[in-house]
C-alpha cells in the first residue's frame, strides 16, 4: 500500500502495476487522475471514512494498492500462443469480487494449462495478498490480462478465431456438449447474478452442467474447475 499524493503520484510514473486506487471525493487530483487514465489504471472517488478505514496515518487523501503481478497484453499472450502451435483455452471472469473465488479458479486454470485469465479493470476482485495464497503461487505463472471493455474484448477474440462459451444455466446444451478441442474463451460469472446478458447473447454457445440433488447452483470457483477439466478430458483424448 501506497499513501500520500506525493508516494503515489511517484508509484504511478515509475510504471509499477497499481491493483486499486482510491482519492478522496472532496480533494481535486488533477495530476493523479490525468497520469491514471493515460496508464490505465482504475481510480475511485471515495469519502474521507473510507480512507480512514484503510489507514489512520497522513494519506492525505490518496491511496494506491500496488499489485503482486504483473499484467500482460491479451494481444501479446494470444499472439505467442498462436506462435507456439498451440490451441488457445482462454478464461475470462465476469465481475468475479471473491477474492478467494478468484484465487481458487486462477489455481486451477493454470493446472489445466489455461493460456490466460482475463478480468475487467473496474468490478473484479483485487489481487492481493489473499488471492495470491489461495491460488497457491499460480497467479505467479499464469498469464493475468485486465481488459477495460470486456464486450470489445470478446469480440477480439472472436475476430481471432476463438470460439466464446458462456457457462450459464439459462441454456439447454450441456457443458458435455461443447467442442473444447477448438480454440476457445470462456466465460464464468460473477456469484450474485451469472454472466451479464450481453455476454449470453455474444456467445457462440451456452453450456451448463447437469444438476441433479436440490441445491441449483455451484460455487463458481467448483464450477470453473469441472468446465475447464472437462476442456482438458476433450484435448488430451
Amino acid at each position: 500500500m501506497v499513501f500520500g499524493t506525493q508516494s503515489v503520484l511517484e508509484t504511478l510514473r515509475s510504471g509499477k502495476e497499481i491493483e486499486r486506487l482510491f482519492l478522496q471525493r472532496e480533494l481535486g487530483f488533477s495530476e493523479i487522475e490525468k497520469l491514471a487514465k493515460e496508464t490505465g489504471v482504475p481510480f475511485q472517488r471515495v469519502p474521507i471514512e473510507k480512507l480512514n478505514r484503510i489507514t489512520r496515518k497522513n494519506h492525505q487523501g490518496a491511496i494506491a494498492f500496488v499489485s503482486p503481478i504483473q499484467y500482460m497484453p491479451l494481444h501479446n499472450v494470444l499472439t505467442q500462443v498462436y506462435e507456439d502451435g498451440k490451441t488457445p483455452l482462454l478464461l475470462l471472469l465476469d465481475r468475479i469480487t471473491d477474492v478467494r473465488n478468484f484465487g481458487a479458479i486462477a489455481r486451477t486454470a493454470e493446472c489445466a494449462g489455461v493460456q490466460a485469465l482475463i478480468v475487467p479493470t473496474k468490478g473484479g476482485a483485487q489481487i492481493n495478498a489473499d488471492a495470491m495464497k489461495t491460488s497457491s503461487g499460480a497467479l505467479n505463472f499464469l498469464p493475468v490480462c485486465r481488459e477495460p471493455n470486456l464486450y470489445e474484448t470478446l469480440l477480439y477474440l472472436r475476430n481471432s478465431g476463438l470460439q466464446i462459451v458462456a457457462c450459464t444455466e439459462k441454456t439447454e446444451k450441456s457443458v458435455y456438449d461443447i467442442d473444447f478441442s477448438i480454440p476457445t474463451v470462456i466465460i464464468m460469472g460473477s456469484e450474485e447474478d451469472g454472466i451479464s446478458k450481453e455476454f449470453i447473447h455474444l456467445a457462440d454457445s451456452g453450456a451448463k452442467i447437469p444438476l441433479i440433488g436440490q441445491v441449483e447452483s455451484l460455487n463458481v470457483s467448483v464450477a470453473s474447475s469441472i468446465v475447464l477439466y472437462e476442456a482438458v478430458r476433450q484435448r488430451i483424448k
